[in-house]
């Protein structure tokens, strides 16, 4: 049996490899950015490099040379000239159209509605034990307003916490006990007394007491809080609204899922009435609110920049870049003295100064190359989806990535960085990019059809169909069909869902 070599040797292979530069992979990180976030990254720049500074859109680079600071450089150096007097900047406002202005508010502290039930809990007159189990309780709320656990994990919570707190709470009375023992009787009594207050104050929790305060919380703003359940806070909901012996009352209480399921004819059977009265309960029940705790969401606002302007000028759409408030970069003027004294620098001043210069020079070049390929696209997009622009959602185009790659002579992973989180303003409403690509469907005549356009079509067609008497997904089929679209019942379905639209059954009326 022969044994495994352990000597070290030499060989040559030949094979290729793919390797991303630092810079290319810096230019697609460009390319991804939203407007807000590339406006941080290049004051973050602006800060980090010197070469770099911010100019006014109108201000014209008036600096020149005379004839003698115009030698070529040799070939062994960096043309440091050809680079800092090249004057190149990127960005600034069209003149001749108006800027988009951004108004935020100014963001202010907001409560959440834990903090929004604890202030009116310590409102109340409760004891410390009471006040302890109210906290637990509404630890247990989540962001919509609904109770998360058990009633009986709220107990095991609240006494979990005694068993931790109980050892140093009961320490200091014992002790004042054993300093006290010499002096006088009624001070014994009196130590007594205390640590008998402790003991009930640091009793274990029962279900009953749970329940007590589960309704004291019940009782919050906002209403239908801290329910159990969808059926439990609606039916918190009629109370405080004095709907308590009224016949909505009973029907939710006693028939809840028939009416999410709108069988009102059933439950008109049970309780001997009209479904159209069954109908009315329902009606009312849907006024109320099923997540009443999502007014206090602690969500920030999302304030959206179009990163890209369509105007309709002279009958033509015109693509823009929304750059006016990006900084606009140039080589600083300061540096441009180094072209003129070429060996002020050597050794290592030398290779940060050539390293800095070219890193300035590179953003630059990155920045431009990033707005004419929003450009590209957007531009393709226009012209790909003009009957959009001219006549609706209806009349949306199909368009993938790789369409729009292919025309504009870049890869479909460029596109992709193009389109992601970036938004458009059209004289139609302010879109994102990835909302002009959809896949098609067939018609009748050859052509392809949006899929959200096809959407739209539903939408409409349940928006204007007799109420009494609900489309189904096979009659939306054969419609769609007469309208040149060949789709399936089981798509219909699907698009039907995504849409939140509900089957023809429990959209009809009585």
């Amino acid at each position: 049996m022969s044994a495994f070599s352990t000597k070290l040797f030499q060989s040559q292979q030949l094979r290729q490899e793919m390797k991303i530069n630092p810079r290319l992979y810096h230019a697609m990180e460009l390319l991804y950015l939203p407007l807000l976030d590339l406006q941080q990254h290049l004051k973050a720049e602006l800060e980090e490099n010197p070469f770099l500074e911010m100019t006014e859109a109108d201000v014209e680079d008036d600096a020149e040379l005379g004839e003698d600071d115009k030698d070529d450089p040799p070939e062994d150096e960096i043309d440091w000239e050809g680079i800092l007097l090249d004057g190149m900047d990127v960005g600034g406002r069209r003149e001749q159209y108006e800027p988009v202005e951004l108004y935020q508010r100014a963001p202010v502290a907001t409560t959440d509605l834990r903090d929004h039930l604890h202030d009116q809990l310590r409102m109340l007159d409760l004891t410390e034990r009471e006040l302890r189990l109210g906290e637990e309780v509404i630890g247990n709320v989540n962001d919509v307003g609904t109770l998360t656990c058990e009633l009986e994990d709220v107990v095991t919570g609240a006494n979990a916490w005694l068993e931790d707190v109980r050892p140093a709470a009961q320490k200091e009375p014992d002790t004042i006990a054993e300093s006290g023992e010499a002096q006088l009787e009624a001070q014994r009594d009196a130590l007594q007394e205390a640590k008998a207050e402790l003991d009930e104050l640091f009793k274990p929790y029962h279900l009953p007491e749970a329940e007590v305060m589960l309704r004291v919380v019940q009782g919050f703003d906002p209403p239908g809080v801290a329910g159990r359940d969808l059926r439990e806070s609606i039916l918190i909901q009629l109370r405080m609204l004095g709907r308590e012996n009224s016949l909505t009352y009973e029907i939710a209480e006693r028939y809840f899922d028939d009416l999410v399921s709108h069988r009102w004819a059933d439950v008109a059977k049970e309780m001997e009435l009209k479904p159209v009265e069954v109908q009315s309960v329902a009606d009312e029940i849907a006024k109320l609110d099923p997540k009443p705790g999502m007014k206090y969401s602690p969500d920030p606002e999302r304030y959206i920049v179009p990163d890209l302007i369509v105007e309709k000028i002279e009958g033509e759409y015109m693509v823009f870049v929304n750059d006016t408030s990006l900084p606009r970069l140039r080589i600083a003027r300061s540096y441009q003295d180094l072209a003129r004294n070429k060996k002020m620098f050597t050794g290592e001043n030398k290779e940060f100064v050539s390293r800095k210069l070219n890193s300035a020079n590179w953003m630059i070049q990155a920045i431009e190359q990033r707005r004419q390929t929003m450009l590209k696209v957007m531009g393709f997009i226009v012209d790909r989806q003009r009957s959009f622009f001219e006549n609706g959602v209806q009349h949306l185009r199909p368009l993938t990535l790789r369409e729009v790659a292919d025309h504009i002579e870049m890869h479909e992973s460029t596109v992709s960085r193009v389109t992601n989180e970036k938004f458009v303003q059209t004289p139609r409403g302010v879109f994102p990019l990835k909302y002009f690509f959809s896949s098609g469907l067939a018609t009748t005549s050859g052509e392809d059809i949006s899929a959200r356009s096809v959407r739209a079509k539903i939408q409409k067609m349940v928006e204007e169909e007799d109420v009494h008497k609900p489309m189904t997904d096979q009659k939306i089929v054969e419609l769609l069909k007469t309208n040149g679209v060949k789709i399936a019942r089981r798509t219909v379905a699907k698009y039907r869902d995504q849409l939140g639209v509900l089957p023809a059954r429990m959209r009809k009326r009585v």
